[in-house]
C-alpha cells in the first residue's frame, strides 16, 4: 500500500486570497488548527524570540498536519522551512505584535510563506493585530512544554489494516521525535510523514497496540490499548515514564534558566484515567532530567 494521504482539496483551491488595502499586497494563508488536550506542568518559552512578519485567514481547524477542524482556532502555518517536513506539527508559538500575545498552534504548511512569515488564523491575527492592516511586525518563540487541557489522542488513518499501520497523535503540547510500536520484546520505530501520521508499513497485526511517543524535551508517554478502528480518534491509556536518555552532552545553563522537570512531576501530568484504563505511573528510570529550552 502506498505510504500517501487521502486525497484532499488542494490547498490552492481551499485558500482566500484577497487584497490588503494598507500594504497594496495580495495576501493568502493556510493556516489551520486543532485544540491540543494533556495535562502537562508549566511552560517555559524557548529564551530565543525571532523577528518576522504574520498575515491571516480564515481556518477552519484542518490543515497539513491532519488534525481535526475545530471551533475559533488560535493557529498557526508556516513556510516550509520552519514547518521541516511536518517535525513542527503539534507545537506551540507565542507570537507578539502590536496589540500584545497570542499562543497558537503550529497545524499546517504555508507554500509561498518565507521564513519568518506566519500565517495566522483570523481569531489569532485579531489577538495582536488590526484586521485591516492585513501584515503586521511581530516577534515569536518556542513554547515547550505548554499547559494543555486534556489527554492525547489516537486516529489510526483510513486504509489501516494488519498489513499498513498509520496514527495520527494530537494533543501532545510539543512536536514528537519519535513514535514507537511494542514488538515481541522491544520497540519498533514508525517513520514520520509530511502529513503528520507515522507510518508501520508492514503493518503491526490486529492489535490492541502499545504505542510510546517521545517528544521534542524528551518526555516519554506510553499509550496502551490503541485499537485497530478506522477513523476514529482514541483516548487510550497513558502512562508517563522519566524522561528519553539525552543523546547530547549535558548544556551547562545559566542561573535563570528554568528548573528541570523531575520524573515525579512528569508522571503526576498525566490523566488519571483515559478511556476506561486508569493511568499508573512507571517505575522512574536512572536517567538525567531534562531541561525547557
Amino acid at each position: 500500500m502506498l505510504d500517501n494521504p487521502e486525497p484532499q482539496q488542494p490547498w490552492w483551491t481551499r485558500r482566500s486570497a484577497w487584497v490588503v488595502a494598507a500594504a497594496g499586497a495580495v495576501v493568502a494563508g493556510t493556516a489551520t488548527v486543532a485544540l491540543v488536550a494533556q495535562a502537562s506542568g508549566a511552560a517555559c518559552a524557548a529564551p530565543a524570540a525571532s523577528s518576522g512578519q504574520a498575515t491571516f485567514y480564515a481556518a477552519d481547524g484542518g490543515g497539513n498536519c491532519s488534525f481535526d477542524p475545530v471551533p475559533n482556532p488560535l493557529v498557526v502555518a508556516l513556510g516550509n522551512a520552519e514547518y521541516a517536513a511536518g517535525a513542527a506539527c503539534g507545537g506551540y508559538l507565542d507570537v507578539k505584535g502590536p496589540k500584545g500575545t497570542v499562543r497558537v498552534k503550529v497545524t499546517d504548511r504555508c507554500p509561498e510563506c518565507a521564513a519568518g512569515h506566519l500565517d495566522l488564523s483570523r481569531q489569532a491575527f485579531a489577538k495582536i493585530g488590526d484586521p485591516v492592516a492585513g501584515v503586521i511586525k511581530v516577534t515569536y518563540s518556542r513554547v515547550t512544554s505548554p499547559p494543555v487541557p486534556g489527554p492525547m489522542t489516537v486516529r489510526v488513518k483510513e486504509g489501516s489494516s494488519r498489513y499498513w499501520l498509520a496514527l495520527r497523535l494530537d494533543n501532545t503540547g510539543n512536536p514528537l521525535s519519535a513514535v514507537e510500536l511494542q514488538s515481541g520484546g522491544g520497540w519498533k520505530a514508525l517513520s514520520h510523514t509530511d502529513y503528520n501520521y507515522w507510518i508501520a508499513q508492514n503493518g503491526a497485526g490486529n492489535g490492541p497496540f502499545t504505542v510510546r511517543v517521545t517528544d521534542t524535551a524528551g518526555r516519554r508517554t506510553t499509550l496502551s490499548g490503541v485499537t485497530l478502528s478506522v477513523g476514529t480518534v482514541q483516548r487510550p491509556g497513558a502512562t508517563a515514564a522519566a524522561p528519553a536518555p539525552s543523546k547530547t552532552p549535558p548544556v551547562s545553563r545559566s542561573a535563570a534558566s528554568p528548573a528541570p522537570v523531575s520524573p515525579e512531576a512528569v508522571a503526576a501530568s498525566a490523566p488519571e484515567e483515559t478511556a476506561g484504563v486508569p493511568a499508573t505511573p512507571e517505575a522512574p528510570e536512572a536517567q538525567p532530567p531534562t531541561r525547557c529550552g
